[in-house]
C-alpha cells in the first residue's frame, strides 16, 4: 500500500544549510553533510535538497557536494538547483540522485522535461513550482529564480502543462507561507490537484504535524515537505534537527491517514 510521505526539504546556499521566509533572510543552520546523517538516522520518508543559489547565478549543480550528499544518503533523495541539460541529469543520476526538481528552466525550456522523461523516466523528473498570491488580484502567480523574477503564468495552467510535457510529480511551494509555519496555503493544493492526476507535493508553511495531518487527512497520498518544522525546535526557533519517531510517525498516520483511506 502506498503511504503519504513526509519530506524535510534543505536549502543549500553558499554551500551552507540555511532556511528562509518569504524566501528571503536566509538564516545559516548548518552543514548539510551532518543534516543528512541525522535524518538518516530517523529514517526519513524521503529527501529534498535544492540549491537556491545555482539557477539564479547561471551555475551548474555543484556535482561534488551531490555526490558527498548522495553518498551519505540512505532514503530516496530529490536534488533541484541549477540543471540546464539531459546530459547534467545523467551525471546527478549516476551519482546515485534518484530524483531530479527542475523548476525555471521549466519555463524557460519545457522541451527539457519531455527529454529528461524519456531519458529517465517521468517518475524521476519533479517540477517545482514557487508560487506567490498577487496582494490586488488575489490571483495566483507563478515566479522563478528562487523568487525573484516575476512570470505572470497562472501555475494552476502551467501544472497541467507540465504533465502533458512528462513531468512525474510536481512540487507546490508558496512563498507567502515559506518559513511562517501557519500552515499550508489549502486554496492553492486545492486548485491544483483537482486539474492534475500525477502526484503532487506540498511545501511552504507547516508549523506542527497537525499542519502536516490536515493536508493528509484531505488528500491521501500526497507528498508533504517542510522545513523550518525540521531544522527549528521551540517558540525561539533553536536549530535542532528533528523529525517524529517511528512511533509516533505510525501513530499519526493511523490518525490523518489509515483510519480514512485504508
Amino acid at each position: 500500500m502506498l503511504y503519504p510521505r513526509i519530506i524535510p526539504c534543505l536549502l543549500v546556499h553558499n554551500k551552507g544549510l540555511v532556511k528562509t521566509t518569504k524566501f528571503k533572510d536566509p538564516k545559516y543552520v548548518g552543514d548539510p553533510i551532518n543534516a543528512v546523517k541525522i535524518f538518516n538516522e530517523k529514517e526519513v520518508d524521503e529527501l529534498i535538497v535544492l540549491d537556491i543559489d545555482a539557477s539564479r547565478l547561471g551555475r551548474e549543480p555543484d556535482f561534488k557536494l551531490i555526490e558527498n550528499l548522495a553518498i551519505e544518503c540512505r532514503m530516496p533523495f530529490c536534488y533541484g538547483g541549477g540543471i540546464k541539460t539531459v546530459e547534467q541529469v545523467q551525471r546527478i543520476f549516476n551519482l546515485g540522485v534518484e530524483k531530479i526538481a527542475l523548476s525555471s528552466i521549466a519555463l524557460e525550456n519545457p522541451a527539457l522535461i519531455t527529454s529528461i522523461s524519456q531519458r529517465v523516466g517521468n517518475q524521476s523528473v519533479v517540477v517545482v513550482m514557487d508560487v506567490k498570491k498577487k496582494p490586488l488580484t488575489g490571483k495566483y502567480e507563478l515566479l522563478i529564480h528562487n523568487g525573484t523574477k516575476s512570470t505572470g503564468i497562472d501555475p494552476i495552467n502551467f501544472a497541467v502543462e507540465m504533465q502533458k510535457l512528462g513531468a512525474g510529480e510536481i512540487v507546490i511551494n508558496s512563498i507567502d507561507q515559506d518559513g511562517v509555519m501557519k500552515g499550508f496555503d489549502k486554496n492553492l493544493i486545492n486548485k491544483i490537484r483537482e486539474v492534475i492526476s500525477i502526484p503532487i507535493t506540498v511545501m511552504g508553511g507547516a508549523g506542527s504535524l497537525e499542519d502536516i495531518g490536515e493536508i493528509i487527512n484531505q488528500h491521501g497520498i500526497i507528498g508533504v515537505a517542510a522545513g523550518s518544522l525540521f531544522v527549528f525546535k521551540g517558540k525561539y526557533r533553536a536549530v535542532l534537527i528533528n523529525y517524529p519517531t517511528a512511533i509516533e510517525k505510525t501513530a499519526f498516520l493511523k490518525q490523518h491517514f489509515l483510519n480514512k483511506w485504508q
